[in-house]
């Protein structure tokens, strides 16, 4: 993927494939992972691991060292997505039901499609990406409500959970418009490590000092989870994350952010296939919106940019 000439169709097709199949099975990768890891450590390591592999393989490669700006802005954009945007989740998802969760990440495209419209990073959205971005939040929607994670670690604090999570995704907006007017090195490979390294260490101080060390030792960690982590490091953070933040160099925010969309339909499928949960109607409509919508905001994308 080269990011100083016009990319072409079959990279884009394949980056959108990864964000949209690779990042919605981490939902299951993740649940598996911290059934016997400290969710911020189990996030924050995972992370960090990637960062470290991703960062000293494109250093080996012959990638030049980024200077002192460039590890700055990669720590602006590591806080924003990965800190903020991935640990508030976590910690969010303590609090509400994951189909809650869900849902409200879902606002990530329309804060995308209207903080990119502020700040002139983007073009105004259209009628048609409106009613896409409107489509695609009802059918998650349909998702979430169909969820049977109903039990949550700590009740009683929804309003606390509704915020991070509604935060984490407001952040993690903000992050990817910065991203893309501040990329901390010209190669995305090089600026996807740097931006793991910083937001990973960071989930990883927070998750320490939130006491999740406390009583953990490794030798608790299931075989399972061990599976699941090596999988959310390697595809799930190198492969699909640093397709994010390249897919943030060559298209619209508000198309890139139709991940929040489409993940909740890969994680149900999968689900189904794979861990046995339930299929009705309700949710096979709650799909079918979702492609209405992608449909819709990439063909109101064209119109916006013809």
């Amino acid at each position: 993927m080269n990011s100083t000439s016009a990319p072409s169709r079959a990279s884009v097709l394949l980056a959108f494939a990864a964000v949209y199949i690779i990042w919605g099975s981490t939902y299951l990768g993740i649940r598996f992972a911290i059934d016997s890891m400290p969710p911020l450590l189990m996030a924050g390591t995972r992370y960090a691991l990637a960062g470290a592999l991703l960062y000293g393989f494109m250093r080996w490669r012959g990638e030049p060292a980024p200077t002192t700006a460039g590890w700055r802005k990669a720590l602006i954009i590591g806080i924003c997505l990965l800190a903020f945007g991935n640990g508030g989740v976590t910690l969010g998802e303590q609090y509400i039901p994951s189909g809650l969760a869900a849902l409200l990440a879902a606002t990530v495209p329309m804060f995308l499609a209207l903080l990119g419209w502020w700040s002139g990073t983007a073009a105004r959205p259209t009628l048609w990406v409106a009613i896409g971005l409107l489509c695609g939040l009802a059918g998650v929607y349909l998702l979430a409500r169909t969820s049977e994670a109903n039990h949550v670690a700590l009740p009683g604090h929804e309003t606390l959970g509704v915020s991070l999570v509604l935060i984490a995704a407001f952040l993690w907006a903000i992050g990817s418009l910065y991203s893309k007017k501040n990329q901390p090195s010209p190669s995305p490979f090089l600026s996807g490590g740097m931006q793991m390294l910083c937001g990973g260490l960071l989930m990883l101080v927070v998750g320490l000092l939130r006491g999740e060390a406390a009583g953990f030792e490794l030798a608790q960690v299931t075989p399972k989870s061990w599976l699941a982590y090596g999988y959310l490091v390697s595809v799930g953070s190198i492969v699909a994350f640093t397709a994010y933040i390249w897919l943030l160099r060559v298209v619209e925010p508000a198309l890139a952010g139709t991940y929040a969309f489409v993940n909740p339909v890969v994680a149900v499928l999968l689900g189904w296939a794979f861990a046995g949960e339930a299929l009705n109607p309700q949710m096979l409509l709650g799909a079918s919106l979702i492609v209405a919508a992608v449909a819709l905001v990439v063909l109101g994308g064209r119109k916006a940019n013809s």
